[in-house]
């Protein structure tokens, strides 16, 4: 059933031809199917670790099969564990955050091109101003959701405050989507499709924001180097 399933989610005709994201996310509808719910929570620890894994795939889908007859989870506990499996990636990263610790990264600055040490110490400066925002806030932007556990990890930010904001931006993003999902049926897919244009336009701004940065350094270099 699983299989059958999974097959006709994406139609996959020819199995050679799927990327080893397809693969994965049709193991992940299959653990769903065989252990439930904590299926579901496995997939996102995993998708918070390593990014390019889509959680706007995963969760949709995890609806999408809560809401399939004889299902054996409902959206709630699909919720609940992929909460779990959010902070326990979040966690991992956050420890990740801690080992490389701010020192290292002033460190590598300084070898970088157009990068210098002030300018980790700036963006310190920020983080310890607006980090809990940043945090929650992050939890909800796709590219950047996992990722701001790893700054929060450097700066040693409150463990006990990391994990409630972890799981609070965590809750509302997982809801968002697995009852999406639920409701939307065999249309699930749309919720990915949105999403995707949200994130091209991350991708641009930051691109940008970039580019300007550079441009930027490089012409305070020009400057220094004339005077």
């Amino acid at each position: 059933m699983a299989q059958t399933l999974a097959v006709t989610l994406f139609t996959l005709a020819n199995q050679q031809n799927e990327s080893w994201l397809d693969r994965f996310v049709l193991w992940i509808v299959e653990l769903m199917n065989i252990i439930g719910a904590p299926g579901v929570g496995l997939g996102i620890a995993i998708e918070n670790i390593f990014p390019p894994i889509p959680s706007e795939v995963l969760l949709p889908l995890a609806g999408f099969t809560a809401a399939r007859p004889g299902a054996n989870f409902g959206p709630i506990a699909a919720t609940l564990w992929a909460t779990a499996g959010s902070v326990l990636g979040a966690l991992l990263l956050y420890y990740i955050g801690v080992i490389i610790g701010h020192d290292r990264i002033v460190k590598i600055a300084n070898r970088l091109p157009l990068v210098k040490g002030s300018d980790i110490t700036k963006t310190v400066a920020w983080f310890q101003r607006n980090g809990y925002k940043a945090v929650f806030f992050g939890r909800m932007l796709p590219i950047f959701r996992s990722l701001i556990s790893i700054p929060a990890g450097m700066e040693r930010m409150n463990l006990l405050a990391f994990t409630l904001l972890t799981t609070a931006g965590s809750l509302i993003w997982n809801a968002a989507f697995i009852f999406a999902g639920y409701f939307l049926g065999d249309n699930w897919e749309l919720v990915s499709a949105w999403i995707d244009r949200f994130k091209y336009v991350i991708v641009f701004v930051t691109a940008v924001l970039v580019l300007l940065w550079i441009i930027r350094r490089v012409l305070q270099n020009t400057r220094s180097k004339k005077a």
